[in-house]
């Protein structure tokens, strides 16, 4: 089976440091190709993902250009998707796309016709409610959750096949180090991920915490100075900014709450692997969660708010815990050591494997190009 993979033109394959969906993909080409399938990825010329067929419109990626006015950017997805609607028609030997491309991919996919589609909503499907609520026929989706789905314009919903819940390299994962006393929060800051909440339980509590992950792409308060101090910076009144600047700052105190930027590869295993527990008080209903099932695969219990997929994921009591007020989250922060670590890395086996994820593709693979 030859199936086109469309990884979007932002970030490499996998990416250096943050990219939710290119590590999804990264994670799921390997096993596909283990079960025979031939891969073509769409992606950036800096793509490092073994592959058996890359194509490409961009050397690197263009995450950095989405900070630009609409009207600077608007054309690089669009080059980037005629670059696959190109591939399409010169060739017949494709079986299938998968596309993972927002909104773009779909469209033009819609548009041109051609082999069959299975495209993963990755995101908040609020965001493009006229998109979503007369969704192109002809293109068959996937969540990346039940709860995903359940909130989906009706038009997403008759055109769903099912959900796969994503999944982590579970042999980079097993790591065993002697675990400390901090907590970790995982994930780019913005209001979204509810680091204040964390930040604000932690200095009642007295708990170290951690705070990993970028603002705005920033890592460090030196070059995040340079965009608050400077009025006419493009990003100075960016969201993720002005809620590290006015609701996560005032509890950096660098030493019982720490921010320390985006962390990648080894050194963000070990801060989870080390972790007394991973907290997610998150203000919005999650549609994946990828960073619960990495804390999982660690063994570290993920502790966060009854929202979106996390009930999906995080068996109560078992694997983590699950609250339903700040209060009650901070409850549960003091009892993590209840959890048996093993237990959480046992069922990251067994539910959320790379094979697991590529099975369940496959499955859906088949149904796509049947319907």
């Amino acid at each position: 089976m030859n199936v086109l993979v469309n990884a979007g033109p932002w970030l490499t394959v996998p990416p250096p440091g943050y990219g939710g969906i290119e590590n999804v993909v990264a994670t799921l080409v390997p096993s596909l190709r283990e079960r025979g399938v031939r891969v073509i990825l769409a992606s950036v010329a800096a793509s490092t993902l073994e592959v058996d067929e890359l194509i490409s419109v961009y050397d690197d990626g263009q995450f950095a250009e989405l900070q630009k006015p609409y009207n600077q950017v608007m054309g690089i997805a669009h080059a980037h998707q005629a670059r696959v609607a190109a591939e399409l028609r010169r060739r017949d030997d494709i079986d299938l796309v998968h596309d993972h491309l927002e909104v773009v991919g779909p469209a033009v996919l819609s548009a041109i016709g051609g082999p069959p589609v299975l495209h993963t909503l990755h995101w908040d499907l609020r965001k493009h409610a006229e998109f979503y609520g007369a969704f192109p026929p002809g293109i068959a989706v996937n969540g990346v959750s039940r709860s995903q789905l359940a909130r989906a314009p009706d038009a997403l919903r008759q055109a769903a096949l099912g959900h796969v819940h994503l999944a982590t390299p579970l042999a980079d994962r097993d790591l065993r180090v002697e675990r400390g006393e901090h907590l970790v929060v995982m994930g780019r800051v913005c209001t979204l991920k509810g680091q204040h909440v964390a930040a604000r339980i932690c200095q009642k509590l007295g708990l170290p915490l951690v705070l990993a992950g970028p603002v705005s792409g920033r890592n460090s308060q030196a070059e995040l100075d340079v965009i608050t101090q400077d009025p006419y910076h493009p990003l100075h009144s960016h969201p993720d900014v002005r809620y590290h600047l006015d609701q996560v700052s005032r509890y950096l105190d660098g030493d019982l709450v720490r921010w320390v930027g985006a962390v990648a590869g080894a050194e963000r295993d070990s801060l989870y692997a080390s972790a007394a527990a991973a907290l997610f008080p998150i203000q919005w209903d999650e549609p994946g969660g990828t960073a619960v099932v990495e804390a999982m695969a660690l063994g570290v219990p993920p502790v966060g708010l009854r929202r979106g997929c996390l009930p999906e994921i995080i068996e109560h009591g078992r694997t983590g815990f699950l609250a339903d007020t700040e209060e009650e989250l901070a409850e549960w922060v003091m009892r993590v050591h209840e959890l048996d670590p093993e237990e959480c890395r046992a069922q990251a086996r067994r539910r959320f494997s790379p094979s697991v994820m590529a099975d369940r593709y496959l499955e859906l693979y088949d149904l796509a190009a049947r319907r």
